[in-house]
């Protein structure tokens, strides 16, 4: 006979703790988009759907079959953070949850780059907000460290 569920659950540590792990295991360093949007679907099991796009909505990796599709939900995504700012006075919203009864947009701003996600109804919400920004982070573009100018041999002294 085994142990009661309570005391099975209490021996494998909290779901935050496993949670916490996997995305520790994923989050090594930076990666495409298509790599990104990859691993935030295998550790989130509540996303439905996501799509990373910039500032101008231009979509750079999606989990969504079809491009029209993907570029809508960009736009969308993008359409809310943009009226939502309105209510602000500094006009700038990092991150937003728009919820209904049958699921959840998220939205996420970095600077220029965006991800959002839909889910399914009443998700965890901090949970998702952890994975959207480290999906995010994830995906950043390594910018071109500039090139050193070639050393000049000393003169002979």
């Amino acid at each position: 006979m085994r142990a009661a569920i309570g005391k099975e659950l209490r021996d494998e540590g909290s779901l935050a703790e496993a949670h916490g792990r996997s995305l520790h295991r994923v989050n090594v360093g930076v990666v495409d988009a298509a790599q990104a949007l990859a691993d935030l679907t295998e550790i989130s099991s509540q996303i439905e759907a996501a799509v990373l796009f910039d500032e101008s909505g231009a979509v750079q990796g999606s989990t969504l079959a079809g491009e029209a599709a993907a570029a809508e939900l960009a736009r969308g995504a993008a359409d809310l953070l943009r009226r939502a700012g309105g209510f602000r006075s500094e006009g700038r919203i990092t991150q937003l949850e728009a919820a209904t009864d049958s699921g959840s947009v998220f939205v996420v701003s970095d600077g220029p780059r965006r991800i959002a996600a839909t889910t399914g109804p009443q998700p965890t919400v901090g949970l998702v907000f952890y994975d959207l920004k480290s999906a995010l982070r994830n995906a950043a573009v390594e910018e071109e460290k500039p090139k050193r100018a070639p050393r000049r041999k000393k003169a002979d002294a």
